[in-house]
């Protein structure tokens, strides 16, 4: 899978080492269920969250609050946007964001 793929690409130029993770699952939309890894290193943080049978790989990024993640490019992109016990899956283009499920902790 080409996200996997992308995930290894990652994986090769970070620490191998985490200082943290916990994992989560949300309840959303239509009852979607989105399984959430938060993992905290010495110099980065990113979230593996399953989406659509996939796999998907997202790094942190300044937030005014919460905890959000996407993958650095300038194409279409997920966004995971935490705060408590609640996340926003959004669609990001360069035209804007489009939110595709609103999630909780049950």
């Amino acid at each position: 899978m080409i996200l996997r793929a992308g995930f290894c690409l990652l994986a090769l130029a970070l620490p191998a080492v985490a200082q943290s993770y916990a994992t989560r699952t949300y309840l959303c939309d239509r009852g979607v269920e989105v399984p959430a890894t938060y993992v905290v290193g010495p110099d980065y943080d990113l979230v593996v969250i399953n989406v659509d049978g996939r796999q998907v790989t997202l790094v942190s990024e300044p937030a005014a609050s919460g905890a959000r993640y996407s993958w650095p490019s300038d194409g279409s992109v997920y966004v995971w946007w935490s705060k408590e016990d609640g996340a926003t899956l959004l669609w990001k283009t360069p035209q804007g964001e489009t939110p595709l499920l609103t999630c909780t902790i049950p």
